[in-house]
């Protein structure tokens, strides 16, 4: 199998997604309308079934029609789930107004909070192999799409905003190179881990809050009246990765895993520029063109943190137990042929 071809349906997690995936394998046409006692950040069968949703915007799925991509019943779901998913991160922000022509030091200020567990310092001084391997394996499923849910405000931005977005895309996309993508380079360091770098291919283990860290961008970028929310999301990963990325570095090379550092060492060099674009020009550019979005900017990065946060407290919580924090333990660690 290619390592970008559609990965199959993974498996069910749920009545939710036991009914969504009968429906796109053309088995059953009644769907479920979604619990409302389940926590939307985190439910594995929700978070999945919203990505799957989602996921028929991107490379879909072996075996489903594409034609699924724009079923009003599936529409109609995802519409719900979305709605839930916003609800509870506006819930969990809180977002206070915002002057529009203070957009980018509020994002600078985001970024010296006082923040949560730091996975990338665990991983730098203290992680083994195997915690390195899982760590990437929650990380592909976004990384193996990485700045395509971000593209989404291309058609939806103009100006200053527009320009910035293009420069920093430009560098994720590999300056239009084949193979230098950072979707493809995450490909090389899947594999120096001795693991499938196929698209898709650790769905099935990786937990409903893993699925939210990836979900959130396609939250933002499906919806244009949620552009700013998107924005804001792109300025703070970028203005926070520099360091992160130098410690994950730092620790594959502690670790002798060397061939695995390069992708993060090109995030370090690429991302010291983009914090500068991201912040003045992508994010503060917005808010000056359309003022009225400047709250929205601001809570896409506090949603950023947010989820983020909660991801990393899982894992560092489960590591700290000794347990592996993927669904059903670590899997063997086999490259695909």
């Amino acid at each position: 199998m290619r390592a970008d071809a559609p990965p199959p349906l993974p498996t069910a997690r749920g009545p939710l997604t036991t009914a969504l995936f009968a429906l796109l394998r053309g088995e059953d046409r009644h769907l479920l309308v979604p619990s409302l006692d389940a926590d939307p950040l985190t439910d594995d069968d929700r978070q999945l079934a919203l990505y799957a949703c989602y996921e028929l915007h991107y490379r879909g799925f072996a075996g489903v029609d594409d034609r699924w991509e724009r079923d009003p019943a599936v529409l109609r779901l995802t519409a719900a789930l979305e709605d839930s998913f916003e609800r509870a991160l506006r819930d969990e922000t809180g977002l206070l107004p915002v002057r529009p022509d203070t957009v980018h030091q509020c994002l600078r200020e985001l970024t010296e909070a006082e923040g949560g567990p730091s996975l990338s310092r665990f991983v730098a001084e203290q992680a083994d192999r195997e915690q390195v391997r899982e760590l990437a394996i929650h990380r592909s499923l976004y990384q193996r799409k990485e700045a395509d849910p971000h593209s989404w405000a291309f058609p939806r931005l103009s100006g200053r905003a527009k320009s910035a977005l293009v420069e920093i895309q430009m560098d994720e996309y590999g300056e239009g190179r084949p193979g230098a993508s950072h979707a493809e380079l995450f490909s090389d360091t899947m594999r120096a881990l001795d693991l499938d770098p196929t698209y898709g291919a650790y769905l099935d283990v990786v937990p409903g809050l893993t699925l939210a860290t990836v979900n959130l961008i396609s939250l933002f970028g499906r919806q244009r009246r949620l552009r700013g929310a998107l924005v804001g999301h792109l300025a703070l990963f970028e203005m926070t990765s520099v360091g992160p990325m130098g410690r994950y570095a730092a620790g594959m090379r502690r670790l002798g895993l060397d061939a695995a550092a390069p992708f993060y060492d090109i995030h370090v060099e690429a991302d010291a520029h983009h914090e500068v674009v991201a912040g003045r020009d992508l994010a503060q550019g917005l808010a000056d063109d359309e003022p009225a979005l400047a709250g929205e900017i601001l809570f896409g990065a506090q949603a950023l943190m947010a989820v983020e946060g909660r991801f990393a407290a899982m894992v560092l919580s489960a590591w700290e137990r000794d347990e592996s924090s993927l669904r059903h333990g670590a899997p063997s660690f086999a490259v695909a042929s």
